[in-house]
């Protein structure tokens, strides 16, 4: 474990390095969990075994599952920032494949840093930067090996003050990454007065990718008793895409409740 001060002093060096580079790109590379791989273009998959794309695959931005198979390699996430006058203007993430360098850019290449650092530095941009920046710096913090990030997306889904666009980014991966835990916090942030309705309604569909045995339970209580006829209303809706019983009871006990 990776003493605070040293993160910190890591996170500061990353960050004053990033913001004194020249204008261009600047790329920096981090290890990624197991069964993370890529085609070091357009995806990046998880839960891959023996060079096979497994499920959860991001393709040109979006996000599916499927157990389809693509050509992909293993390797560090290589993060890509398109600085101008020490701000970022844009950030992407790369796995597996070879790294190339964009037509006419200037490049600074800052090498390998700690996937402990790489989390700290991307989940400051997404806290400090709006639009597609904050947004986009989200993704690639949930790739990096041995950091546990779920509790700065619950942070970063709470915090009032970060664009809704990131917010509800942090509040997706939330639901993907994370465990039990993470499902007792978006069962918290469902129920928060503090948090507004289009972050409440993405934590609804967050639970609704949990496996049954967590989002499940949470979903019917939101469905029985949350205050927002809106909340309610997504919650029946994912418990209908669920083919659960425990749904079809609930469903069954609301129609024919006189």
């Amino acid at each position: 474990m990776i003493a605070p001060l040293v993160l910190a002093l890591a996170l500061q060096g990353l960050s004053d390095r990033v913001a004194g580079a020249p204008d261009g790109e600047v790329h920096f590379r981090f290890a990624t969990r197991p069964g993370v791989c890529g085609n070091g273009r357009n995806i990046i998959s998880f839960e891959c075994e023996h060079s096979s794309c497994g499920r959860h695959r991001i393709s040109s931005g979006s996000y599916y599952d499927d157990d389809g198979d693509c050509a992909c390699t293993e390797g560090p996430a290589r993060i890509a920032l398109a600085v101008r006058g020490g701000k970022i203007t844009r950030v992407r993430v790369f796995v597996g494949g070879e790294e190339r360098s964009p037509g006419g850019a200037d490049v600074t290449d800052l090498g390998a840093v700690s996937a402990a650092a790489a989390t700290r530095f991307l989940f400051d941009v997404a806290t400090r930067v709006g639009g597609e920046v904050g947004r986009d710096a989200v993704f690639p913090t949930i790739l990096a090996d041995s950091v546990t990030v779920w509790p700065d997306l619950l942070r970063l889904a709470r915090d009032t003050r970060v664009a809704q666009e990131t917010r509800r980014s942090a509040v997706f991966w939330l639901g993907q990454a994370a465990g039990e835990a993470a499902t007792r916090g978006l069962s918290d942030l469902v129920d928060a007065d503090d948090v507004d309705l289009a972050v409440k309604e993405s934590a609804v569909f967050a639970l609704s990718q949990r496996p049954h045995d967590e989002g499940v339970p949470a979903l019917i209580r939101i469905a029985r008793s949350h205050h927002s006829p809106s909340v309610r209303k997504k919650a029946l809706f994912w418990l209908g895409q669920t083919n659960d019983p425990r749904a079809i009871a609930l469903f069954e006990e609301l129609l024919t409740r006189p």
